[in-house]
Parts: C-alpha cells; sequence; structure tokens
C-alpha cells in the first residue's frame, strides 16, 4: 500500500443513473454479452509509461506533476512507482497493464546496467503481479527516448545502434516471457527519415526487415507464446515513418515473409494521424488477417499532433469495437489506455477518474457494436448492396478475361443504372444504438 491514492475507494458499478463521478455507470466487469464477460471482451490493460513515467510535458512546456517517485533515477524510487502502479490496478480492477523497459528502471551507463536493473524490476513486477492477480498484456523496449536512437534504431546507419538495440529487444523479450506476457509489441518510434538526402532507404527497410525476423526467431527460440506485435503510426516524430500505417505495415510484413508471424498494435491517435479513421485501420488489418490488439485514446482534431487523450466519443469506439467484434474479438490482444491526463490534471484522482471515463465510454460502445451486430442492419445493407457479386454471371465473370467480358456487355447490352449508397440512412440506423 501507498499513500498516493489515500482516501479513493475501489471503484464499483453504480449503474447508468449514478452520480458518482468516481463510479463506474458502463462498465460493469462482469456483466454477460454474447455469452462473454464485459472484462474478457475489453481486456483493459493501463499504459505505465503515461500514468507513471510521464511527467506532464508537452512539445512547448516541462514538467507540471508532483509525484513522490521523481525524480526517476533511483532503484528505490523505482519500486515505490510499481508500488503506487500496482495500487492503481487494484482501486480499478484492470486485468491488465503494459510498459516499456524505460518506463520501470532508470537508465543506466551501460547495457548491462540497464539489463540489471530491468531485471530486479521484473523480480519486484512478479511478486506484486501473484498478489494482485494482474497480468501483462504486453512488453516492449523504449527505443525512440534516448540520443542514441536520434536516427532509429535497427534502421540506423551506426551498426552499433542497431546491435544495442538488438541486445536491448531481446532482454525485454525476456522480461515480458519471465511476466507471462500475453503479446511483444515493436514500436518504430524512430524508424523512418527526415530528408533523402542522407537516407538509404532500401538498405534501412532491409535492416528493419532483418531485425523483425531476428525478433521472430528469437520468440520461437525461447517458447514465447504470445504474439509478437507491430505498432502503425506515421509521421511522428520522423518525417517519413516506415511504419505509416496497417496497410503499409501489411506491405512490410509480406516482403520480408513475416505476413504469418506478426499482427499489429493499432491506436485510435495514430489512426487520425495517418488520414484514417480508427475503423477504417481496424478493418484493414481485421482483412488482411493482422488484427492483434488496440490503443485506445483519441486526439483533438483542432491540434496537428498526437495528443493522447483519454477517449470520449461513444459512436467512434462504437465502430472500432464493431469491426473488432465481427473479426472475432480480442484473441491475446486487448483494450490499452496509450492515454494520458491533461497536464493541467495534477491531482491522483484525475488519474483514477480518467481511467473510469475511458473504460466506460469503451463500454458502452462495446455495447452498442454488439447490439448493432445482433440486430444485423448493417450486414444486411451490406448483403443488399453486393447481392449482384452472387449471381453466377458475376461469379464466372471473376474467373474470366477482359475479351469475354466485353464480349457480354456488348451482347446483353448492360448499361447499368446507379444505385444510392444509402449513406445517411446507416448512420441514421447507427445513431439509434449509439
Amino acid at each position: 500500500m501507498t499513500d498516493f491514492f489515500k482516501d479513493i475507494a475501489p471503484v464499483t458499478y453504480a449503474g447508468p443513473d449514478s452520480t458518482d463521478p468516481m463510479a463506474f455507470h458502463h462498465y460493469n466487469p462482469d456483466e454477460m454479452l454474447g455469452g462473454k464477460a464485459l472484462k474478457d471482451h475489453l481486456r483493459f490493460a493501463i499504459a505505465y509509461w503515461h500514468s507513471f513515467a510521464w511527467e506532464g510535458g508537452d512539445p512547448f512546456g516541462g514538467q507540471t506533476f508532483e509525484r513522490p517517485w521523481y525524480p526517476q533515477d533511483d532503484m528505490g524510487r523505482a519500486k515505490q512507482k510499481a508500488d503506487t502502479a500496482f495500487e492503481m490496478f487494484r482501486i480499478l480492477g484492470v486485468p491488465y497493464f503494459c510498459f516499456h523497459d524505460a518506463d520501470v528502471r532508470p537508465e543506466g551507463g551501460s547495457f548491462a546496467e540497464n539489463t540489471s536493473r530491468l531485471d530486479e524490476m521484473t523480480d519486484y513486477f512478479a511478486g506484486k503481479m501473484e498478489t494482485t492477480g494482474t497480468k501483462l498484456l504486453w512488453g516492449t523496449a523504449n527505443m525512440f527516448s534516448h540520443r542514441r536512437y536520434m536516427s532509429g534504431a535497427s534502421t540506423n546507419p551506426d551498426p552499433d545502434v542497431f546491435a544495442f538495440a538488438a541486445a536491448t529487444v531481446k532482454s525485454c523479450m525476456d522480461a515480458t516471457q519471465k511476466l507471462g506476457g500475453e503479446n511483444y509489441v515493436l514500436w518504430g518510434g524512430r524508424e523512418g527519415y527526415e530528408t533523402l538526402i542522407n537516407t538509404d532507404m532500401g538498405r534501412e527497410l532491409d535492416h528493419m526487415g532483418r531485425f523483425l525476423n531476428m525478433v521472430v526467431d528469437y520468440k520461437h527460440k525461447i517458447g514465447f507464446k504470445g504474439t509478437i506485435l507491430v505498432e502503425p503510426k506515421p509521421q511522428e516524430p520522423s518525417k517519413h515513418q516506415y511504419d505509416y500505417d496497417a496497410a503499409t505495415c501489411f506491405g512490410f510484413l509480406q516482403k520480408y515473409g513475416l505476413e504469418n508471424e506478426v499482427k499489429l498494435n493499432l491506436e485510435q491517435g495514430h489512426a487520425i494521424l495517418a488520414g484514417h479513421s480508427f475503423e477504417h485501420e481496424i478493418a484493414t488489418a481485421a482483412a488482411l488477417g493482422v488484427l492483434g490488439s488496440i490503443d485506445m485514446n483519441r486526439n483533438d482534431y483542432q491540434s496537428g499532433w498526437d495528443t493522447d487523450q483519454f477517449p470520449n466519443n461513444v459512436p467512434e469506439v462504437a465502430l472500432a469495437y464493431y469491426h473488432i467484434l465481427k473479426a472475432g474479438g480480442f484473441d491475446t490482444g486487448g483494450t490499452n489506455f496509450d492515454a494520458k491526463l491533461r497536464r493541467q490534471s495534477l491531482d491522483a484522482e484525475d488519474l483514477i477518474a480518467s481511467h473510469i471515463g475511458g473504460m466506460d465510454v469503451c463500454a458502452r460502445g462495446l455495447k452498442a457494436a454488439h447490439a448493432m451486430l445482433a440486430d444485423g442492419g448493417l450486414e444486411e445493407a451490406l448483403e443488399d448492396r453486393y447481392a449482384g457479386w452472387d449471381t453466377p454471371a458475376a461469379k464466372a465473370m471473376l474467373n474470366s478475361d477482359l475479351g469475354s467480358i466485353a464480349a457480354r456487355v456488348a451482347k446483353d447490352n448492360i448499361n447499368p443504372t446507379p444505385r444510392s449508397g444509402r449513406q445517411e440512412i446507416l448512420e441514421n440506423y447507427i445513431n439509434r444504438f449509439v
């Protein structure tokens, strides 16, 4: 126990009529939906980095938070931070958490010191996890913050940086394996370039592909049963990111023979930066067979950068979960809150309330998505719109050739009349559920 969250009781479900800001109004973890409890549909996780390691800075200003485990350069305070984190997991009743190595241990003066500190914190986490029952959704390595990675990790022009990154990923995979993590994520935060003037793109892509193959090989070597995930993100921080969006990542996986080994961890905020909706990215990954897990947050649509705010838009969230449920739901993946407080939100209560709101929004969105699928209105509209493709002539056409098709169009005097896409009617339909 710590006193950071003193006087904050465990959060319970109070129902939609409650006005208690520190209670769940829509998320009842044991509520059954389609034969599965909400907690098993959503598989919530808390992001260690935003909730405990982030100090409240932004591109225009520094630290605003004052936490008892600051400065984060001491192993004693690292354990105090862990004590506080697991207290928060208990208060919220979340089943999972996620972390980068740099979130949980202070930076050392060498790879060996980093690894020793990570091993010590891994052992400390193991005891906490056994006591609380909280599990690890995924682990990852921070290969973007330290200055050594300013020109990338696996794509760095310096082979020593590639080596340091590879060794770091090994240590983080070992930690994830030891803690029973269900996935391992690679986010190429600086795997990209600012200008082609000083960049050999082909070489960098080949190195990134080889690096990821090494990760997959090591997964099998140590018997890791979880899923390897890659997280797409465009533009920020590199001007041109190699992992721009779901489709780009899938093309990369295909090129390097990894499409059956690696899936995607998709983030709402990154989808928006790529010019997509979140449901587009989810539907794309599902169609390509690489949907793995999600980071749930939102961006401020008046800002041009990744603001990582907690979700509060039920219609957006409902469409995201609609495509997740349509694809069969999560396997090893889940809903990680890669979201952070506003830098003016200083209190411990703010940290709990932000997650309560996000969990309620996700629960409402999931219930709406499930109701839409059960009703079948969108599926019926899709079947009707594409019904022509179920005819024998249309099926035969796909196995034909241009000459035969042209002859049939001329013989049968085919002259199609456009049909309405009925977008507004379907949008009105969705609004009945959200």
